[in-house]
């Protein structure tokens, strides 16, 4: 089966397609949060490089989440529109999950932090486990400084990543036993998504396009601007 990954939660669009053969292509773009734009051109391209009909796809796989919340809409309904249209099942992986996978041959604790706007980051932990990675606890939103003291107080050797993490890597500086990771590996990767959405297919793990749910773990910036308004002074 082949798999068409797309992953936007992050300022930067990507999708891959693959299967059991592994990755047979990627293509990843950041153009200033263009995602609209920019995922359908990206999607095409890829099919062209990789000689994949769309109708040769057997699943859909998105990121879920946490990130950016206008480039997260666009991703998982283009994947749910791709679905519905070929009749296709879906599999949703967490943001956070890709970017520590892509790191699962390190011996550190990884920290990911994506950036979240508002001065806040989406953050995770997770250790090295046979095949892959495990969460430590479930997808957390705060403060940079806030995630600086939770890692200060331990004793571990911790990996830090993603674009939160180098956006607020100040706020990190003199934590012992702390790595910060660089910019390629700042952001989800699509060939990661397709890789641990094959393992799931191969478990026939698979959600309708009606039952995937994004996770935003807070209310769109939209949405709290209009609550602030109208909440009595």
């Amino acid at each position: 089966m082949l798999i068409l990954g797309v992953s936007t939660s992050t300022a930067r669009v990507g999708c891959a397609i693959g299967g059991h053969e592994g990755i047979l292509g990627a293509v990843h773009s950041s153009r200033g949060r263009r995602h609209a734009e920019t995922l359908t051109p990206a999607i095409e391209f890829l099919c062209r490089q990789t000689r994949v009909e769309l109708s040769e796809i057997g699943a859909i796989a998105v990121d879920l989440g946490p990130g950016l919340f206008t480039g997260l809409r666009v991703g998982v309904a283009a994947g749910k529109a791709l679905a519905h249209a070929r009749r296709l099942p879906m599999i949703g992986v967490a943001s956070l999950d890709l970017l520590a996978f892509a790191l699962r041959h390190s011996s550190r604790r990884i920290v990911c932090a994506i950036d979240a706007g508002r001065g806040e980051i989406f953050s995770a932990s997770y250790r090295q486990s046979p095949g892959g990675v495990q969460r430590l606890g479930d997808p957390q939103v705060g403060t940079p400084d806030d995630l600086a003291a939770e890692l200060a107080a331990g004793k571990e050797e911790l990996l830090l990543v993603g674009d939160g993490a180098l956006r607020y890597q100040e706020a990190f500086e003199g934590i012992r036993r702390l790595e910060l990771g660089d910019s390629g590996v700042a952001h989800p990767s699509a060939g990661s998504l397709v890789q641990l959405a094959h393992a799931r297919a191969l478990r026939e793990d698979f959600v309708l396009p009606a039952d995937l749910t994004p996770l935003y773990l807070r209310r769109p910036d939209a949405e709290i601007g209009w609550i602030t308004r109208d909440a009595p002074r």
